[in-house]
């Protein structure tokens, strides 16, 4: 059997442990992806009194507010209207969630 007939014959298995499998790290999702189910759960649709943001990776709040109100000193401001979803500490935020951008 020459190497051309050996790619040729034989059938097509899955590799082993492929059914399904995935190694998850609390926190991530099955996708590999930042966010979690609780993230995907927040707000979506802005009022007229708010806009939306997804977080980007390398974002801080400071980032966010310069982006939206010019100052990046506002940041508290985005932190108080997502506090529930960011936590106790402004610095720990992650791409894929999306926070409530209030105007001003």
């Amino acid at each position: 059997m020459g190497l051309r007939d050996f790619f040729k014959k034989g059938q097509e298995e899955p590799a082993k442990g492929s059914q399904h499998q995935v190694n998850k790290t609390p926190g991530q999702s099955a996708d590999h992806s930042f966010f979690t189910n609780k993230d995907e759960k927040q707000v979506t649709d802005p009022n007229a009194n708010q806009d939306v943001y997804t977080v980007q990776s390398g974002d801080s709040l400071s980032k966010i507010a310069k982006k939206h109100y010019g100052d990046a000193n506002a940041w508290k401001k985005i932190y108080e209207a997502n506090k529930q979803t960011i936590g106790e500490n402004p610095d720990l935020i992650r791409p894929g969630q999306r926070f409530v951008i209030p105007r001003t």
